[in-house]
């Protein structure tokens, strides 16, 4: 058997355990299944690895996708290196680890479809990218590659980033990609959004969230209401999951050793 998963906490609503079981069922995937593997500490993960040993390959979310890094044996260079930040773990045979970030793929490809449905360029946009973690990073890299200008916007001001209380009319008029990486709104807490001035969002503006459930967040809720364009995070999710079941399935020799 095959076993695939799931490591972060929480984990209330799981896409992930969804998606692939429907993949495997769809595709008929044979001896292969995916698992929750909920941890309020990474420190559970060296067991897991030694205790699941026909695990082949973890997705890993909200809080983790920094602090897995030092537990991983080597980083892809192309993603999770640049990104500093790891959503897909590859499992070998040996027992060594290493880490991916499919975040990226996912993203940019879906806002790519997405403004190129519209008949818009991303190059013609400069974006604001609502708070720093892990997701945020990989959104960072995906857009400079896009040689997009953006703004980081957090609840502190660093070097990197404005305050959301910086977010002035002007401000609001000068990006009119709006990007939320934060979990604000999630099921269960669907009145949550970030707190931008949603007074200056006109018909120009265009939203992205990467959360997708539910599927009309709050945060989109408020950009519809003043006429942006919006779209949740399912395709996203959905593209960085084909991402991660290419690099588990790459190289299946390995397991023959």
């Amino acid at each position: 058997m095959n076993l695939y998963g799931l490591i972060g906490f929480p984990l209330t609503h799981s896409f992930s355990k969804r998606y692939f079981t429907d993949k495997f069922l769809r595709e008929k995937i044979r001896e292969s299944s995916y698992e929750l593997f909920e941890m309020n500490s990474l420190e559970g993960l060296p067991s897991l690895l030694k205790k699941k040993t026909e695990l082949r390959g973890l997705n890993v979310t909200i809080p983790y996708k920094t602090e897995v890094i030092s537990y991983l044996d080597d980083l892809d260079d192309a993603s999770a290196e640049r990104i500093g930040a790891v959503n897909t773990i590859k499992i070998y045979a040996d027992g060594s680890t290493k880490g991916f970030n499919t975040d990226y793929y996912g993203f940019r490809q879906s806002l790519e479809e997405w403004m190129d449905k519209r008949g818009e360029k991303c190059s013609n946009f400069s974006a604001l990218v609502l708070g720093n973690g892990g997701a945020a990073k990989a959104v960072q890299v995906a857009l400079q590659d896009m040689h997009m200008d953006y703004k980081l916007v957090s609840r502190q001001r660093s070097e990197d980033s404005i305050m959301y209380e910086e977010l002035t009319e002007e401000v609001m008029n000068s990006y009119l990609l709006i990007i939320n990486t934060t979990p604000l709104g999630m099921y269960p807490k669907i009145e949550e959004c970030p707190n931008i001035p949603y007074q200056f969002v006109t018909k120009k503006h265009y939203l992205y969230d990467l959360v997708y459930n539910p599927a009309e967040t709050m945060f989109l809720k408020k950009g519809v209401e003043k006429g942006a364009a919006v779209q949740n995070g399912l395709k996203m999710l959905e593209l960085q999951a084909e991402k991660a079941w290419e690099i588990w399935t790459q190289e299946e020799n390995l397991w023959s050793v």
